[in-house]
């Protein structure tokens, strides 16, 4: 074991300091603890309902046929792991809990049903029907732009609400109306306190 010149312990005779003097000696009497608990890996709440089987293709889902032209203009030709596994279930209106790393394809997997489920409905001022909450700025903004074309693809308005920008923009266009929303909190709770969000439709 290595340490530090300033923590390395001095080489020169004690002359009666230290244990001559009744000093315990560094580290007597010390029991060792024992080594800290490794946080624990994060539990899976226990599911109420069988899982619908995971799918091979973005076509054999019931989504609007303007999504799945969008996913090929966009080259996304086969869903990834994460998508196959829970856009059966979020189409159909289950609630879900998915994890995976940076790239793995959450967006999509959450996003495209919260699309598809939205299609065809329309919002009123302050009044979102989807909500995606993130917790940085910049998170927002990439949730944003992945979903933006297909949010186009069938006609809903996307409102971004975050900290660090003007909040009377982003008043606006929820009194113009959007049908998703993606916030972080505190903004969020600026906009709700100054009666310019509702999110009794979400």
């Amino acid at each position: 074991m290595t340490s530090s010149s300033s923590a390395r312990p001095s080489r020169r005779p004690t002359r009666g300091r230290g244990a001559a003097q009744g000093r315990p000696k560094a580290g007597a009497g010390r029991q060792k603890s024992a080594p800290a608990p490794r946080p624990q890996e994060f539990t899976m709440p226990e599911p109420t309902v069988p899982a619908l089987p995971a799918v091979a293709a973005f076509e054999d889902m019931d989504m609007p046929e303007a999504l799945l032209k969008t996913l090929a203009a966009q080259g996304v030709t086969e869903p990834f792991p994460i998508q196959a596994a829970t856009l059966p279930n979020s189409l159909a209106g289950r609630d879900l809990l998915g994890r995976g790393r940076t790239g793995s394809g959450k967006t999509l997997a959450f996003g495209l049903a919260l699309l598809a489920r939205s299609a065809g409905r329309r919002a009123q001022p302050k009044a979102p029907l989807a909500m995606v909450l993130v917790p940085t700025r910049e998170l927002a903004q990439q949730v944003t732009d992945s979903l933006a074309p297909y949010a186009t693809a069938v006609n809903l308005r996307i409102a971004t609400v975050v900290g660090g920008m003007s909040i009377n923009r982003q008043s606006g266009a929820l009194r113009r109306g959007a049908e998703v929303l993606v916030a972080t909190p505190g903004r969020l709770k600026d906009l709700i306190d100054r009666g310019d969000a509702d999110l009794s439709q979400v």
